[in-house]
């Protein structure tokens, strides 16, 4: 098997809430000669040209694996701004891929699930045809295919409602807002899968490994939830254990009827792991339980 004992990994945006947690964890990590963290600083998304340049004289070698995990997430500041989208989540991670072709390294592109236009009455599988509501999945779709069109050994991880430690999530937020109001609503028809940074950087590990076809990989925790029956978990867990939230009772509410959206989002995305699960022979567990430890180890 093609293989080499010591890779090293650049890392970009690794500041970021999943870019922080990857560096952290993989900092000891055993198969690595060295991880090297990249921040705006070093390389800057927003100009393509000087990001590629700067990208380039760097000492890339065969099998190193470069992990994106910079994008422009606000999805009606992309709505808005949709040069810059483009041009963040898509232009300059294509130009940086082509730079790891040339050298036989490997560009893991983190994407996402609004790629798909949430119509699908099923769980989304990889071979599943995207069609984006948004200029964010738009944006999104097209890094995938710039990524992909320099080199068939990249990968892409579409991952979907990221939570964990350093930056707020939809978990947070529900807990804060039941901390100051008994009044607490979430939308019961927007349908997906949480995704705890703990858990996605060790699953992560598996793209170190030379051997791996490339392509897309669908990458969450099991089960599939409302906003609704996710936040009201995450309440009842958090009185459970103690914190001073006033409800654990949330009012189901229309997505579309919650004003602080203003751009069309897609209401079902659940993502099929089961190709990930399949090639890695590595267990993906409940959302329930990721959201326990997030609970146990950074809430309380």
């Amino acid at each position: 098997m093609k293989h080499r004992a010591k890779q090293h990994v650049y890392l970009l945006g690794a500041s970021g809430r999943l870019g922080n947690v990857l560096l952290e964890a993989w900092s000891h990590h055993p198969e690595i000669e060295s991880i090297i963290p990249l921040g705006r600083k070093e390389i800057d998304f927003t100009n393509p040209s000087v990001a590629q340049k700067k990208f380039s004289s760097y000492e890339l070698h065969e099998n190193d694996l470069v992990i994106n995990c910079v994008a422009l997430t606000d999805v009606d500041y992309c709505e808005r701004e949709s040069l810059e989208a483009t041009t963040i989540n898509a232009t300059t991670p294509a130009l940086l891929a082509e730079v790891c072709a040339k050298r036989r390294a490997r560009f893991l592109q983190v994407s996402t699930d609004y790629v798909f236009d949430g119509t699908l009455d099923q769980l989304y599988r990889e071979t599943d045809e995207p069609a984006p509501l948004n200029q964010y999945g738009s944006s999104k779709l097209a890094g995938e295919k710039g990524v992909m069109a320099s080199s068939p050994d990249h990968l892409i991880a579409r991952i979907s409602w990221v939570f964990g430690p350093g930056c707020p999530s939809l978990v947070d937020q529900i807990i804060q807002e039941a901390m100051t109001s008994k009044e607490v609503s979430s939308a019961a028809d927007r349908i997906a899968s949480p995704s705890f940074t703990r858990d996605l950087v060790e699953w992560f590990k598996f793209f170190l490994n030379p051997s791996l076809e490339g392509g897309i990989y669908h990458l969450c925790n099991t089960g599939v939830c409302s906003w609704h029956e996710y936040g009201t978990y995450v309440l009842k867990r958090a009185a459970h254990y103690g914190l001073p939230v006033l409800t654990t009772e949330i009012t189901p509410v229309n997505l579309y009827s919650m004003k602080q959206f203003v751009t069309r989002r897609p209401l079902r995305t659940p993502l099929d792991t089961s190709k990930f699960c399949e090639r890695s022979g590595l267990p993906l567990r409940p959302w329930q339980e990721a959201v326990e430890e997030y609970l146990l180890k950074y809430k309380l």
